[in-house]
């Protein structure tokens, strides 16, 4: 994180945060719908509109076959919690390591047609997002219409010259929620930042999870690679990241949520396109979108607790950021007690050490209920991603901490299918072979300067 990212962060949560947003508190958890729920049906939805009950059933059968039989009344309490119905027939690619993934998304925008929609926290002027602006750029010339909605915090270091080059191509372009209270009317909400990551190209296709544009989420994150902790330098390490490629209805849920971001700002119209063609089922999995902003229901933060309080043998979690409030860490508690395998892969690197030292400061509760701690050693961890018994997944911008769940704009996808949760718990287990294990032994006897930084640190979990 550059200097004039991290100072403009810190005077948005530290400063300007306390006066906007002190009365916002996350969800009491003792009242999401925990009424037995087996003989229901969660809402399914298709491009021909919402199954009925009977056929939701039906479908779910073929679908969930091979699944672990409280799947079906897991996803109905979520829906409960939620309020977000599943959408069928998608085909999800698990895209985990960061070339590869900007790959991807380059290769798609080149081939787009109609339309370029793009989110994005960071938009960098570095290699990549000079390479990236280039295609946006060339796209546009050749008649595709493209719109760029991005973080006023997260770009404040990228220099005005290099959207301006975009905006004087044709490219529409909006800063979200502007540092400067006078570049646009309105109310001023420093505090709540766009967060989301996201790409949809044509309508039909789209790109989802932590990556931000730029190199730094671009290099090497050394995943599958056969370097060990011993032999990699903290200096000279690259970043862990996960995305998802999405085709078939869901995009359309994913199209809603850019257009809706978008409109919010007031800041001028979209031009004039197709943005929501007719879709086909591109594949049989079965997921539900989670776009959250400040002032609604939390529904991403009601998702992992209901998942996690409904979970029978494991519930593997890849945190970047990780500061959860006392119901995350009493229900990460009880799970372990009860004889759930709860494994958290969390940054052994970092580069926001007031995070790193606020979430250590939990460390000692959850390993004393047997909570499993690893520290990943060979990346700068960034990834959003969790899977709970082999058939739930979600991956995302959100970091499990309030600042994700209270105060930033996100968005998240949950999977519920065991083969794409068979394809999660092979990245996590690639993510524990790097990674070294926090014992309850070992972290009682760390240095008293440690105890005092996380202590120093806590403090400030509300906000950062």
């Amino acid at each position: 994180m550059n200097v004039a990212r991290w100072l403009a962060t810190s005077l948005a949560t530290l400063v300007v945060g306390a006066s906007m947003a002190a009365c916002a508190s996350l969800p009491d958890s003792s009242e999401f719908n925990q009424t037995p729920v087996a003989k229901a049906n969660p809402t399914v939805a298709t491009p021909k509109g919402r199954l009925q009950g009977k056929q939701a059933a039906e479908l779910l059968k073929r679908r969930w076959a091979h699944a672990a039989p409280d799947l079906k009344e897991l996803a109905v309490l979520e829906e409960a919690a939620t309020g977000v119905p599943l959408i069928a027939g998608n085909k999800v690619t698990l895209l985990f390591d960061g070339p590869a993934t900007m790959r991807a998304m380059m290769e798609a925008a080149k081939a787009a047609t109609t339309t370029i929609n793009l989110e994005t926290y960071i938009f960098d002027q570095d290699e990549i997002g000079i390479q990236f602006a280039d295609i946006l750029i060339e796209k546009q010339k050749q008649g595709v219409t493209v719109n760029v909605l991005y973080d006023s915090v997260g770009t404040i270091g990228t220099p005005k010259e290099f959207f301006e080059r975009m905006r004087n191509a044709g490219i529409s372009l909006i800063a979200f929620n502007p540092v400067n209270p006078a570049a646009r009317g309105g109310k001023w909400e420093i505090n709540n930042r766009d967060h989301r990551k996201l790409m949809i190209v044509d309508g039909r296709a789209a790109f989802t999870g932590g990556l931000n544009i730029s190199s730094t989420y671009a290099n090497s994150s050394f995943f599958r690679s056969r370097r060990t902790p011993a032999t990699v330098n903290a200096k000279d390490v690259g970043w862990r990241d996960t995305h998802i490629k999405i085709d078939g209805p869901a995009v359309a849920a994913l199209q809603w949520t850019f257009i809706n971001a978008w409109v919010q700002q007031e800041a001028g119209e979209l031009p004039q396109r197709e943005y929501f063609p007719k879709l086909a089922p591109a594949g049989d999995k079965v997921l539900r979108v989670l776009a959250t902003e400040p002032g609604r229901d939390s529904e991403i933060y009601k998702s992992f607790v209901v998942a996690i309080r409904e979970a029978k043998k494991s519930i593997h979690v890849t945190s970047a950021y990780f500061v959860p409030d006392p119901q995350i860490v009493r229900e990460l508690s009880a799970a372990a007690r009860r004889g759930v395998d709860v494994k958290l892969v969390l940054p052994g690197v970092t580069d926001h050490g007031l995070v790193f030292h606020a979430g250590r400061a939990f460390y000692d509760e959850l390993l004393e209920n047997g909570v499993k701690i690893y520290e990943l050693q060979v990346a700068v961890l960034h990834a959003k991603a969790a899977v709970i018994d082999g058939s739930w997944s979600t991956v995302g911008s959100a970091n499990i901490d309030r600042r994700s769940f209270l105060h930033n704009y996100e968005l998240n996808v949950v999977v519920l299918d065991p083969a794409f949760g068979t394809e999660m718990e092979s990245a996590f287990n690639e993510d524990l072979r790097d990674s070294k294990q926090v014992t309850l032994e070992k972290w009682r006897d760390r240095p008293w300067a440690d105890r005092l930084k996380e202590w120093a640190a806590r403090l400030t979990e509300y906000w950062i």
